[in-house]
């Protein structure tokens, strides 16, 4: 069987029996950002998936909408919330993605879905991240995440693109699990979360 085949398959069955088995955990998190963010739970926004294709990803809200008075968003380090800091450190703001998955929008493992905006911004190599799923964690986030260049990110998302098995996306799992653990790369070196990438020189 291809493994692409086999993968969605797997796709299926794990973030099917995790939203089970953690619904719990969901639940205290939708009542605690419901209390602490005055509603304000799930956040919703269009990103590029497999082949470019636009679907709606979902994540735990974790920064206000505070806006300056041009109407701009204020910087992400003002924006975020206490609770958004505490659940994004942890990850736990990307378990909603679980429902992409299963809805086969999403992988488990595989490149980061990003923004619809860089889309035009890419180079014919880096581009090729979109010839698989996009997944909840990748071998970009397993190397660095937030604290490695864009452009380290893209070699690591095309590397992945290449080499993609079943064997790899065990070991990118078990990583990623280390990773939560210790809470490595969640920040850049410059932001709480990562500069908006412009185009590779």
């Amino acid at each position: 069987m291809e493994y692409g085949y086999l993968k969605r398959f797997l796709d299926a069955l794990i973030s099917f029996t995790a939203l089970l088995l953690l619904s719990p955990l969901l639940i205290t998190m939708i009542l605690l950002l419901a209390v602490f963010q005055n509603g304000a739970v799930f956040f919703k926004q269009e990103r590029p998936g497999k082949n470019g294709r636009i679907f709606g990803v979902i994540k735990f809200k974790t920064m206000k909408d505070t806006r300056d008075s041009s109407g701009n968003l204020l910087p992400d380090s003002e924006r975020i919330t206490g609770i958004g800091r505490f659940i994004r450190s942890t990850s736990i703001d990307e378990l909603p993605q679980l429902i992409n998955v299963l809805k086969g929008e999403m992988s488990l493992v595989g490149p980061r879905p990003l923004l619809v905006k860089y889309l035009p911004l890419y180079n014919e190599q880096q581009a090729r991240r979109h010839e698989v799923r996009p997944g909840i964690t990748g071998w970009a986030q397993v190397n660095g995440r937030n604290a490695i260049s864009w452009e380290q990110k893209f070699e690591y998302d095309v590397w992945y693109v290449d080499n993609m098995s079943f064997s790899l996306d065990i070991k990118i799992i078990i990583l990623t699990i280390k990773k939560v653990v210790v809470r490595e790369g969640i920040s850049s070196e410059t932001a709480v979360t990562m500069e908006a990438f412009k185009g590779t020189k």
